[in-house]
């Protein structure tokens, strides 16, 4: 059955680039993983409290698993200058460490958008990583007018052999579905893609379903497989 803690902790863990805001979702006193999801582009407003970083967060906690959201450099109260995706990798790293001193759990890495192709470099070569999850993969541009990369790049996924979740809406407007498909089913196994009908990139309207996606995938690759990722 599904629990629930609503206990939050708020706090600033220490990153290569200064202190990082962030909020600790306690778990269930015999939490088997501990989880961090990652926020979106904070040049388009992304930010800890965004609503898909939210819901990915509530279905991770629902099965007691303690999550830990944070702000990447220089977004809300962090400290340290937007590194266009470069230095956030090592933000990244330190929240990983920072759960893994503190709970000495087993991880579960999570990401939107910018917060997923940046915060995946970091999960998929961590070992303490278990499983990870990509919420609105972005695999075109964000803006082709903007600083931001033309394009995010996912090779390393290809020696990825951790359980992987990728999660989109069908019209998603930087993950078209031909696209994401193509880059999924490149990747090795354990690999899972879930197309929500209907949803945009932030699931507007579609929260529920998003929801739903992660709480059935970890039911089927974490929670009943605990040897598989032990």
């Amino acid at each position: 059955m599904l629990t629930h803690n609503s206990t939050i902790k708020s706090f600033f863990l220490d990153a290569p680039a200064g202190r990082l805001e962030a909020l600790l979702n306690a778990g269930a006193e015999h939490a088997t993983h501990a989880a961090v999801v990652c926020h979106p582009h904070p040049l388009f407003g992304g930010t800890l409290h965004n609503k898909v970083v939210f819901h990915t967060m509530k279905a991770l906690n629902s099965y007691g698993f303690p999550v830990l959201r944070f702000n990447f450099r220089g977004t809300g109260l962090s400290q340290g200058e937007h590194d266009h995706g470069i230095g956030e990798v090592d933000d990244v790293h330190a929240a990983l460490d920072w759960l893994d001193h503190a709970l000495h759990l087993p991880l579960i890495f999570a990401g939107f958008s910018f917060g997923a192709a940046v915060g995946l470099k970091a999960a998929c070569a961590d070992s303490r990583v278990k499983a990870a999850i990509s919420v609105g993969t972005p695999v075109v541009p964000v803006a082709a007018d903007t600083e931001l990369p033309r394009t995010y790049t996912f090779d390393f996924l290809h020696n990825c052999a951790k359980p992987k979740l990728f999660v989109s809406g069908a019209r998603d407007q930087f993950g078209p579905r031909t696209k994401l498909e193509a880059l999924v089913r490149s990747l090795p196994e354990p690999k899972k893609l879930v197309v929500i009908e209907g949803a945009d990139h932030f699931f507007e309207g579609r929260l529920r379903e998003l929801r739903e996606a992660i709480e059935t995938w970890v039911r089927e690759a974490v929670s009943s497989q605990p040897s598989a990722i032990s």
